[in-house]
């Protein structure tokens, strides 16, 4: 067109069209139209990538190259999973001699590759901080016969063969489970708890029972089906293999406002640059796998109908139990508030099922670390980028500390680093673990008796009806289907179905790859300010939010009428739950006399190593004594303890190490005063020399983070207090040191006082900040406890005096427990009389 034409075009368009309502509709028009073609021609793409995907033997959406080190099927009892390693990327170094990374992506109706499909990811994360990688997947069929209890022993051999790959290394592989296979590692780890490192279990269920009401309605269903038998049914349409469609059809159906518009009209809407992201995912959410129909029988009876994991009621073929506290890894228990698949409380409700308290979970030496994501969802947790990049990579950075945290339940949160940090602290953020309680749990879980006795109902009544399919309708399934009519029923399915119909094999694609390139030379988009495409964007949103209310009609009526039928007491009775409507319809492990028996002889056998051990024992309890002043810790703690194994104790290697501070910790949490007043007699039999350079090791670690807290540096004065009594104590038996042992005590006095001096003069300034404190938190414990107990030999009236420096007034807190004694460079232990 001509200049002036144009401009003619323009000024007649003004006369005409003065508010350009017709010229943006022409621009919506053919913007929709264009949008249109590219919308089906990427649809038509993504049934392609699916055939593709699924002609493949090993499909996967790995993004590294691997080598396959060890085939399941080649096992004494052969399964369909791999062990690869991963290769690393061009310019990426691997240290070999550094703890090896383990990822196990979940097989829940998904192909494998999620956990590393994208540099942004678990293992991405891994490869950059220097670790050498390993990746478990599997085969998009099962093995004939094989079980889940199979598919866990596969798993702990392999991490046998990536242990046996690192010989120089002595620290076990760190394990990162996704979703369902969670608890099936946390289910390998409790029979085999020797190959394991720290355990990270993101969005795994394990505490199946659990949620809040009014969310999580997918724990309702196995109740609205009638139980499991629907599952029986669904794999003998398979001919004995269960189609993991189904699952991704559960999974779609929580949000029907994103399954059936919002991640399509995403696409359409944004056609130009969304393509590419869409393709890459629906990759792996369209990989469907197959499982063996007594796999997934098994997974629901005992698992999401039974929850008879986190009760420890399981039983491996060979008769051995399978209980979750013979684990001795410490556990990462990673979730998210906007988990609707794996909501918080069936992430974290298996630690209130099996322990009965903290105490609990310290006698059994234990080490439980949970983090609640505010708002990632279920996918969100192992495959959002933002979220590897700081939830991940902290984590990974951080598993060394993690592995020698002490025994106990821990809350992390994921904080900036102040910008004026000295401390030696690689990255943007810090990761903080705060000491928590059960109780802490409990607002999270928020269990309720009379849900715990309808989901027993749903068990009990679950295993009538399958008993009753399997006796009846079962035979005439196996005699009806062939393994011919179970592939078609597959591909007839829905989902699959959707992939199929616009790909390369239906002819009425033909033209579309054609008509997409026109368009994509020719594109004319219409800007976002278009009145036309405002109104489509309200429009969206007014689909979406009918859609969520029909959401929220459906799971509402869902569960009052699971907990109308449920929660009859006649259906309870018929159950066999009895009338008793308070008994507890479920195994409690931690309330069993026997276990808190175990928990009593525990701490029995902690109480008779108080005062036995060397000068090892000495450091690590002051360094742990000292540290635990502050009512949380971070990653500069690590530094810290880092160099307590460099500079304090460097001929102990790591497990000794981490023994050494799990010992030492319980025994500080079981008696703070006996054990701070056996540290004189820990030290017996050293040189003065050796007691100086300890104590000024304690003093160098201790204040790598000054300036320190008022708490701390009290306890620090403790500390330094009866190291100086003990090396008084070796100058005094020393003969040629006897003479000149006046200038000794001294010195020794004149850091009593100081000390004394010191916690009056701080002990007014902290008296509002320690009545804020916790009573249920670790450090708090500690750092509220009276004077340390004397060692032998020393004067009463210096005994009452220490005590009196800290305002105590009892003298059997200030001194030792009733019948404990220490004579010369014996150490001995009179059982105490009072039960513990």
């Amino acid at each position: 067109m001509l200049p002036v034409q144009a401009s003619l075009a323009r000024t007649m368009s003004a006369f005409w069209d003065p508010l350009g309502l017709g010229q943006a509709a022409i621009d919506y028009w053919r913007d929709t139209v264009e949008r249109s073609v590219l919308y089906l021609d990427v649809m038509r793409q993504r049934g392609n990538q699916y055939l593709e995907h699924m002609e493949q033997t090993r499909p996967s959406v790995l993004g590294f190259e691997v080598e396959l080190l060890v085939d399941g099927r080649d096992l004494p009892r052969p399964v369909n999973y791999e062990l690869m390693r991963i290769v690393p990327p061009e310019g990426i170094e691997i240290d070999e001699d550094r703890r090896p990374f383990v990822v196990v992506d979940p097989r829940a109706g998904h192909g494998p590759g999620i956990g590393g499909f994208k540099p942004d990811s678990e293992i991405g994360v891994a490869l950059r901080a220097g670790h050498p990688c390993y990746f478990i997947g599997f085969l998009p069929f099962p093995v004939p016969g094989q079980t889940v209890l199979d598919v866990v022993e596969a798993e702990a051999h392999f991490l046998h063969e990536v242990i046996a790959r690192h010989p120089q290394t002595v620290e076990k592989p760190m394990v990162v489970g996704n979703c369902q296979a969670g608890w099936q590692l946390m289910m390998a780890a409790a029979l085999e708890p020797d190959c394991f490192g720290p355990i990270l279990i993101a969005g795994a269920p394990l505490s199946y029972w659990a949620g809040e009401r009014g969310k999580a309605p997918m724990r309702y269903s196995g109740g609205m089906t009638g139980g499991s038998w629907v599952t029986a049914f669904a794999s003998d349409l398979g001919a004995g293999n269960f189609d993991g469609a189904w699952l991704v059809q559960n999974f779609e159906k929580l949000n029907p406002a994103n399954t059936l518009w919002t991640k399509q009209y995403r696409l359409f809407a944004n056609i130009d640059t969304e393509a590419d992201r869409y393709l890459e995912f629906e990759r792996w959410w369209g990989g469907h796998v197959v499982l063996a129909g007594e796999e997934i029988q098994y997974i629901v009876d005992n698992l999401f109908v039974g929850n008879r994991l986190s009760t420890a009621q399981l039983l491996t073929r060979d008769g051995r139990r399978i209980d979750l506290r013979n684990i001795r890894s410490p556990i990462v228990v990673f979730c998210s508030k906007g988990d609707d698949i794996t909501p918080p409380p069936q992430a974290l409700g298996w630690i209130t099922d099996l322990y009965d308290s903290v105490e609990d979970i310290q006698a059994n030496e234990q080490t439980i670390v949970y983090c609640v994501h505010d708002t990632t969802g279920h996918l969100g947790i192992f495959v959002s980028g933002s979220v590897s990049r700081k939830e991940h990579a902290e984590f990974t950075a951080n598993m060394d500390y993690i592995d020698i945290l002490p025994p106990g339940l821990y809350e992390t949160q994921v904080t900036e680093r102040p910008p004026s940090e000295a401390a030696p602290v690689d990255g943007d953020y810090l990761l903080e673990f705060t000491p928590r309680g059960l109780k802490d749990v409990d607002e999270i879980v928020q269990p309720l008796h009379e849900d715990e006795r309808r989901f027993a109902t749903v068990a009990r009544l679950s295993e009538i009806n399958l008993g009753l399919y399997q006796r009846y309708l079962q035979p005439w399934m196996h005699a009806l289907m062939t393994p011919e009519a179970a592939r078609w029923i597959r591909r007839m399915h829905p989902i699959r179905l959707g992939y199929k119909l616009l790909s390369d094999r239906n002819p009425a694609t033909v033209p579309l790859p054609v008509m997409a390139d026109y368009v994509r030379a020719n594109r004319a988009r219409a800007g976002e300010n278009n009145p036309f495409r405002i109104a489509e964007r309200m429009l969206s949103d007014d689909i979406v939010r009918m859609l969520d209310s029909y959401r929220d009609v459906r799971d509402r009526a869902t569960e009052w009428a699971f907990m109308e039928i449920y929660g009859q007491p006649w259906l309870q009775i018929l159950a066999g739950l009895g009338v008793d409507r308070g008994a507890v319809p479920s195994r409690r492990p931690g309330q069993e006399p026997e276990h808190r028996r175990f928990v009593s002889q525990r701490r029995e056998e902690m109480r008779a190593r108080i005062d036995q051990g060397d000068v090892h024992d000495a450091v690590m309890r002051a360094i742990i004594f000292v540290l635990g002043g502050a009512p949380s810790t971070d990653e500069r703690n690590f530094q810290r303890l880092k160099a307590t194994r460099a500079e304090v104790e460097p001929n102990l290697d790591l497990e000794r190490f981490k023994a050494l501070v799990r010992e030492q910790f319980f025994i500080l949490k079981l008696d703070p005063q006996a054990a701070l007043g056996a540290l004189p007699t820990l030290l017996e039999g050293e040189s003065a020399e050796t007691i100086d350079a300890q104590l000024q090791h304690i003093e160098h670690v201790v204040e790598a983070s000054a300036p320190l807290s008022g708490r701390t540096q009290d306890r620090l004065e403790k500390v330094r207090t009866l190291f100086l009594r003990a090396r008084q104590a070796v100058r005094d038996a020393s003969p040629v040191t006897a003479l000149g042992g006046e200038t000794g005590k001294a010195e020794v006095e004149k850091a009593e006082a100081e000390a004394v001096a010191s916690g009056k003069r701080q002990s007014g300034a902290r008296t509002a900040q320690d009545g804020e404190a916790s009573g249920d938190d670790t450090a708090e414990t500690l750092a509220e406890a009276p004077p340390a107990a004397q060692p032998a030999g020393q004067a009463a009236s210096e005994t009452q005096r220490s005590g009196a420096s800290e305002g105590t007034t009892n003298p059997e807190a200030a001194g030792k427990e009733p019948g404990q004694r220490t004579t010369g460079n014996r150490r001995k232990r009179t059982p105490p009389k009072r039960s513990s």
